[in-house]
C-alpha cells in the first residue's frame, strides 16, 4: 500500500509519520513539498506518487484568521481536499481526512452524533464543513474523522501554551464556559492506523466518525490538570493552584466564535473498531511528561 502523507510536520502528521509505517511505503509531504493553496501543483504531486492512500493530516487551523482571510481558509479546507478527493476517485484510493467540533453550533450539552445537523458559527468551522461535504459529493473511499482539543508534543497546541505561561506568570485567566475532550495527536494517529487496517479487511465502512478522548473538561480544568501535573513532574510552575481564574468566553473576546459545547459522541467508531477511548486525562499526563522532559 503506497501512502501519501499530506502535513508531515504538523501535531498529528507527526505522529502518523510512526503509526503508518506498518500498512506501507509513506510519501511524507510537508508544505513546502505540496502546498495546498497551490491547486495546480498539489494535484500533479499528489498523482505523480500514484497512492493507493491519502492521508490529510494537513489543514487552515488559524481559527481566528480566517476571519479575516475566509477565501485562503477555504481554498485550503475545501478546495484543496476537493482535488484530494478526485484523486482518491480516480485511483481507487482511500482518502483518510480530519474535521473538527467546529462544525457544530456550539449548543446544548449533549454530545454530538455524526448524523446532527451542523451550524458553524466560525470561517473556520464553514470551510472544515465544505471539506466534508466536497469528500461526499466526490463519490471516493473516505474515512473522515472529526476531532477535538488537539494536543501533542509536537508543535503549538494549547497544553503547551499553558506550560509556558504557568513558567511566566503568577496568575492565570482560562475559559471555563467551553466544554470538551482534549485528543491528543498520538491517539488521533493511532485509532487512524487501526481504522485504515480494519477498512482494508473489511471490518469499517467508509464514512464519517467521530474520533476524541472520553470524558470532558473546560479549557481551565485542562489548564489546571496540565499545570498541576508539570508541577509534580518537577517543571518551573511559578502560579499557585488557586490563581487559575475561571472566567467566561465573554470575558476573553476572540474574532472566531468557539463552541461552548464541543463533546463528541463516538460510540459508532468505537463499535465499528471494538476499542475504548481513553479518558482524557490519560493522553494529557503523556503529553505533559514528555514536554517537561524536552
Amino acid at each position: 500500500m503506497k501512502i501519501v502523507l499530506l502535513g508531515a510536520q504538523g501535531q498529528v502528521g507527526h505522529e502518523l509519520s510512526r503509526t503508518l509505517l506498518p500498512l506501507g511505503p509513506i510519501c511524507a509531504l510537508r508544505r513546502a513539498d505540496a502546498d495546498l493553496g497551490d491547486l495546480a501543483a498539489l494535484a500533479k504531486r499528489v498523482s505523480d506518487e500514484k497512492p493507493d492512500l491519502i492521508v490529510n493530516a494537513a489543514a487552515w487551523t488559524a481559527v481566528d484568521r480566517a476571519e479575516s482571510d475566509e477565501a485562503t481558509a477555504h481554498r485550503v479546507n475545501a478546495d484543496a481536499v476537493e482535488v484530494l478527493a478526485r484523486i482518491a476517485r480516480e485511483r481507487g484510493a482511500l482518502l483518510v481526512h480530519y474535521s473538527t467540533d467546529y462544525v457544530f453550533d456550539g449548543s446544548g450539552s449533549r454530545p454530538w452524533r455524526e448524523t446532527d445537523p451542523t451550524g458553524p458559527h466560525s470561517a473556520y468551522g464553514r470551510t472544515k464543513l465544505a471539506g466534508e461535504a466536497a469528500i461526499a459529493a466526490s463519490g471516493c473511499q473516505a474515512l473522515v474523522f472529526r476531532t477535538s482539543w488537539v494536543h501533542g508534543t509536537h508543535g503549538g497546541n494549547f497544553v503547551r501554551t499553558m506550560l509556558r505561561l504557568a513558567a511566566e506568570r503568577e496568575s492565570l485567566s482560562v475559559v471555563a464556559d467551553q466544554i470538551g475532550a482534549p485528543t491528543s495527536a498520538e491517539l488521533i494517529a493511532d485509532v487512524t492506523a487501526l481504522a485504515v487496517a480494519a477498512w482494508r479487511q473489511g471490518r469499517i465502512e467508509p464514512g464519517l466518525y467521530h474520533l476524541a478522548a472520553a470524558g470532558e473538561t473546560s479549557w481551565h480544568g485542562l489548564a489546571t490538570h496540565a499545570i498541576e501535573r508539570a508541577r509534580r513532574m518537577g517543571h518551573t510552575v511559578r502560579v499557585d493552584a488557586g490563581a487559575i481564574r475561571a472566567i467566561g468566553t465573554s470575558d476573553y473576546p476572540t474574532p472566531a466564535r468557539r463552541p461552548a459545547n464541543s463533546r463528541l459522541d463516538c460510540a459508532k467508531l468505537s463499535t465499528a473498531l471494538g476499542l475504548d477511548l481513553p479518558d482524557w486525562t490519560v493522553h494529557v499526563d503523556r503529553t505533559v511528561d514528555r514536554l517537561v522532559q524536552q
